[in-house]
């Protein structure tokens, strides 16, 4: 198989299920920037980290797969003629966000209180989940856009959600578990 196909020279790209739109249209957008979030979340999971914290990893970048197959499906070609599901993989439900949920509320369980907003850094590992959890809002926001032109589902909007939330608490678990400084926000009096 060729990697390279000619078909997105004139600035358009094939949808699943049929049809072509600009690269720049939003869906592109939404399902492009997940793909860039899979990227940083095995930046992570490359760090030093936990086998638990690395099998989750590679467990939400098999979800990200799935959420943005189901991103790249235009809603009116998700069943076939004969009423069949065109993607033929299980899709991003609820046990996904209760995965995230979990693994939030594990971590949060070692973890010492908020007290204050935290500022991004401390250790190089704990930036890359900051940055990863900056693209995680950016591709929530550009999904919550899409599904104002065209209804996605919901179960998409909710994972994104969590999974920028487990991104951040991840990166206080790391700062913890790699005994890096925890900076408090403390804005300066006037």
């Amino acid at each position: 198989m060729k990697i390279y196909t000619k078909t997105g020279d004139k600035g358009t790209t094939a949808l699943f299920g049929g049809g072509r739109v600009p690269k720049h249209h939003l869906r592109i957008e939404s399902y492009g920037t997940v793909d860039e979030l899979n990227s940083y979340i095995g930046l992570i999971k490359d760090q030093q980290v936990s086998n638990h914290i690395k099998k989750s990893l590679v467990k939400i970048q098999s979800d990200l797969f799935t959420l943005g197959a189901m991103l790249a499906t235009p809603p009116e070609k998700e069943t076939l003629k004969n009423g069949k599901e065109r993607l033929n993989i299980p899709k991003i439900n609820e046990s996904s966000i209760e995965f995230l949920e979990n693994e939030i509320d594990e971590m949060n369980e070692e973890l010492p209180p908020m007290t204050h907003f935290i500022l991004p850094g401390g250790h190089q590992t704990v930036s890359f989940c900051h940055i990863a959890r900056c693209v995680c809002r950016r591709s929530e926001r550009l999904s919550v856009a899409l599904n104002d032109e065209e209804v996605i589902h919901d179960t998409i909007l909710m994972y994104l959600n969590r999974l920028s939330d487990y991104l951040f608490v991840l990166a206080r678990k790391l700062t913890k578990d790699l005994q890096a400084e925890e900076i408090k926000w403390v804005p300066e009096k006037l």
